[in-house]
């Protein structure tokens, strides 16, 4: 069965890093593109990156272009992504998602990146 897990969320300063990872398990993951997605409270869900399933190709939104990377590790079945000189507006649950996928399953729960001083 599909399960994604994301790690790495947490509190930190404005200007600071983070690095979310997301494992992945239950599917061929170097097969299929990866994307991390963020949600604000009361908001829909917005796509802010997505990575090929090589990871040779990523696409970055605009709104956090230049500041976040996406990678991934197919030996490792795991994807990431290093946030760094976050603002307080990138305080959001943010989410990985096996791209092409509309099933709950392929969605992960969510980790809560909170940016505040």
């Amino acid at each position: 069965q599909v399960q994604l897990v994301e790690s790495g969320g947490g509190l930190v300063q404005p200007g600071g890093s983070l690095r979310l990872s997301c494992a992945a398990s239950g599917f061929d993951f170097s097969s299929f593109a990866m994307n991390w997605w963020r949600q604000y409270p009361g908001k829909d869900r917005e796509l802010i990156a997505r990575i090929s399933t090589s990871g040779i190709t990523t696409t970055i939104s605009n709104s956090v272009k230049g500041r976040f990377t996406l990678a991934r590790d197919n030996a490792k079945n795991t994807m990431y992504l290093q946030m760094d000189s976050l603002k307080p507006e990138d305080t959001a649950v943010y989410y990985c998602h096996r791209s092409g996928c509309g099933l709950p399953l392929c969605w992960g729960q969510g980790t809560q990146v909170t940016v505040s001083s």
